[in-house]
């Protein structure tokens, strides 16, 4: 059954808890996705959709109709995201960008043959800073100067986990690729 987001949204600026619980109900499972992709825990991804949503609800009056309202709730649980990794002492490596190591590899290949589980599953398996950074460039759309600005550290700082993270995501997929290609010829 189709939702009137527009009667809802209008409800939740006037801290109707009904409208509130249905907001909550329509977006909350996308951005549970969202949270869990810079959590490591399924804890900790619940504790950021509900800092989120609290943010969401106090700060109603922000939302000026311009744009969807899912990329300004988008936008709020990205942030809480970050700073729930900042008040949990998340850390990256500050190194630079010449620092960073550049390997080509068949990987574009093997992306034919992935599943999206399996993608998922190795970004997850990034050292938490490549992963946030990754999350942050490649999938949020934040430029580097955005993401620098964001966590306190160098544009360079930011460029460089980003390829680390490139490269090490490079490496497992052609890693599984190989594997693949070896146990069908094999068979």
């Amino acid at each position: 059954m189709p939702i009137d987001l527009p009667h809802i949204i209008d409800g939740c600026r006037k801290g109707d808890k009904m409208s509130q619980r249905r907001f909550y109900e329509h977006f909350s499972p996308k951005m549970l996705a969202v949270c869990h992709r810079y959590a490591r825990q399924e804890g900790d991804a619940h504790d950021m959709l509900q800092d989120a949503f609290i943010k969401v609800f106090q700060n109603f009056s922000k939302y000026d109709d311009r744009g969807s309202v899912e990329g300004w709730v988008r936008r709020v649980v990205v942030n809480t995201a970050i700073d729930h990794l900042r008040k949990h002492k998340y850390q990256l490596q500050q190194t630079e960008v010449n620092e960073a190591i550049h390997e080509t590899t068949n990987a574009e290949d093997a992306l034919d043959h992935m599943e999206l589980s399996f993608l998922y599953d190795v970004i997850q398996s990034l050292p938490e800073g490549y992963r946030m950074i990754f999350n942050l460039y490649a999938i949020e759309g934040f430029s580097h100067a955005e993401i620098g600005e964001k966590l306190g550290i160098n544009e360079s700082t930011s460029r460089s986990q980003y390829t680390r993270a490139r490269s090490q995501l490079k490496k497992r997929i052609e890693q599984v690729y190989m594997e693949e290609k070896i146990y069908k010829d094999v068979i």
